[in-house]
């Protein structure tokens, strides 16, 4: 029997889209806009100028680039093909995108003209790459000479040559962005993403009528697989956009009269702390989503507050299962404040002790998250000794730290690797965080663990002040010790003017350890 008859891929959901509705706007970017019929039709011919590459199924193909709508349709073209997308982090220096390259052989970037000098350099150093793709950006910007132009390729004539595609073949490997000296390729089928998309749907409930801003790069599975992807599959319009600032973001919902928009709690903060908040037209936005690290509950209540008429969702996960793992929903945002809420549909999740037995619902017992999924990656690529360790027990080991209660409510302690140790006493970052939050005057705050000659590790907060506040060290200890055992007390507040994070929003802690690594040894 034709295989066609039941093939459900990444490139399918993209042609039946086209089909039901095919002057409805899919992509707006910049200057462009694409019907499901013109996107649709790009995909193709995009695909058969990539076939004319020689880019066959299996074969590997890099992406460093910004948001556009460009790498929306290279993603569904690579699809088409049955070749295997590999994203990568823009921020990563050459020597690191090369790693990346060599390890997963690919045989082929595309980059923008912000980019292409570090997939140049990359590409020069131990990797398989024989051609550069240059694909445009959000902002009108000249081809690289040299590079393949994206829109030489997607002149070529369609459609694409036929090929034998199941949804057991392999979607996109994704490198993982952890602590760890060699980042880790997650391979994911086109089941597992489709398989996700429906718990995003129905879930998260992605819908036809949405007109979506994505703002957070696309390299990141969150932007890509949890929003996307979903909406290219329901038929939804699509706003993509390179500019995760208040400034381009606040302007852009009004105009195009978003109506469902996610961002990690770092850009939400951002927004509310905008002067352009109050001022500009969020009447649109009735759909918020957060997630790829911990909202903080005051700043919860504070958009709860400001963007009444938005309903909010919680989404949590990781990459390994393709992202999204469980839910929050808007019902209970206020009911279950700081939990990440329950699996979602095609997820099944457990709270564990080391000997793999279930922790108490009693939302006080710490354990592991775990989970089974068909969402869940094959394994790590190339890496068999990461695989085995990540499912020990028969499930995926998530390396997140957590409580369940007795309905079921999943709530992160924190990362297993920020778990502080001080004085022989376990202290959860995550817990002095929130309490800080409670001052007024914090915009944001980190905890994390340095090396104490006496502690071993103290509890140190870093902290951003909101403009104009007062706020001083002493404020903040005083403020902790009303709420916090005296072993959970920082020994140090630090300020500054900013916290690093990488393009997803995600605080990045190990640099703030990094910098401040000596702060107890070296003299005050």
């Amino acid at each position: 029997m034709d295989q066609a008859l039941h093939r459900h891929t990444l490139v399918d959901i993209l042609r039946r889209s086209a089909a039901r509705e095919p002057d409805k706007l899919a992509i707006v970017c910049g200057e462009v806009r694409w019907t499901y019929a013109a996107f649709h039709d790009i995909v193709e011919r995009l695909a058969a100028g990539l076939a004319k590459r020689a880019i066959v199924k299996g074969d590997r193909v890099a992406v460093l680039a910004r948001n556009s709508h460009a790498f929306a349709a290279l993603r569904f073209a690579l699809a088409r093909l049955g070749a295997v997308l590999v994203p990568i982090n823009f921020m990563l220096k050459a020597d690191e995108v090369a790693y990346i390259l060599h390890h997963s052989s690919a045989r082929l970037v595309a980059t923008d003209s912000g980019l292409v000098d570090v997939a140049r350099a990359a590409s020069a150093l131990d990797t398989m790459v024989e051609t550069l793709i240059w694909i445009p950006g959000e902002e009108r910007s000249t081809p690289t000479p040299g590079l393949v132009r994206f829109d030489e390729l997607a002149a070529e004539p369609g459609p694409a040559p036929r090929v034998e595609l199941s949804g057991s073949d392999l979607a996109q490997i994704v490198y993982t962005s952890g602590t760890e000296s060699a980042p880790k390729g997650a391979m994911l089928t086109h089941d597992a993403v489709l398989w996700q998309y429906v718990s995003c749907i129905v879930d998260a409930e992605i819908a036809r009528g949405d007109l979506a801003l994505h703002a957070l790069p696309l390299y990141h599975c969150a932007q890509l697989d949890v929003f996307l992807g979903p909406s290219v599959y329901v038929g939804a319009t699509n706003v993509i956009t390179a500019k995760p600032t208040p400034d381009n973001l606040l302007p852009l919902i009004a105009r195009h009269r978003v109506t469902s928009f996610f961002a990690p709690p770092t850009v939400w903060i951002a927004l509310l702390r905008s002067p352009m908040f109050e001022t500009t037209d969020l009447s649109s936005l009735a759909k918020g989503y957060y997630g790829a690290s911990i909202m903080p509950v005051e700043v919860m209540r504070e958009l709860s507050r400001r963007l009444p008429k938005v309903r909010l969702w919680n989404l949590y996960g990781q990459t390994e299962i393709a992202p999204l793992a469980t839910m929050l929903g808007p019902e209970d945002q206020l009911r279950k404040p700081g939990s990440c809420g329950r699996a979602v549909l095609n997820v099944e999740t457990r709270v564990v002790d080391d000997t793999m037995h279930d922790v108490p619902k009693d939302g006080r017992s710490i354990g592991e998250i775990v989970h089974r999924s068909p969402q869940l990656l094959d394994g790590y690529f190339h890496d068999d000794e990461r695989t085995l360790a990540a499912f020990q027990g028969g499930w995926f080991h998530s390396g997140d730290l957590a409580t369940i209660d007795a309905e079921g409510y999943v709530s992160v302690v924190d990362r297993k690797k920020d778990m502080i140790k001080s004085g022989g006493e376990n202290v959860a970052s995550r817990e002095v965080e929130e309490v800080i939050y409670r001052i007024d005057g914090v915009s944001e705050v980190a905890v994390i663990g340095l090396p104490h000659p006496e502690w071993v590790e103290a509890v140190v907060a870093v902290l951003v002040r909101k403009t104009g506040a007062s706020i001083d060290e002493a404020a903040v200890v005083a403020h902790c010790r009303e709420s916090l055992a005296s072993f959970k007390v920082p020994k140090r507040v630090l300020f500054a003017p900013s916290l690093p994070k990488n393009p997803s929003g995600k605080l990045l802690k190990r640099e703030l350890r990094k910098s401040f690594d000596a702060l107890f040894t070296a003299p005050r």
